[in-house]
């Protein structure tokens, strides 16, 4: 049994603006938000670990 989401009017509306959408080339700027967060994100856990690794040899000596 197949439920309908969207009428038959909504679901033509809807092609119809999929095929007027102008195609887009790649967003070449896309990742570097992404890649400035991994970076920040391995520089904040790399420092969290120096200051476990730290505060253990400091407890040890």
């Amino acid at each position: 049994m197949a439920v309908h989401v969207m009428t038959p009017e909504a679901e033509a509306t809807s092609v119809q603006a999929d095929a007027a959408a102008s195609p887009r080339g790649p967003d070449l700027l896309g990742g570097a938000p992404l890649a400035t967060i991994g970076i920040v994100m391995t520089a904040w856990i790399g420092g969290l670990i120096w200051l476990a690794i730290a505060i253990l040899n400091w407890l040890a000596s």
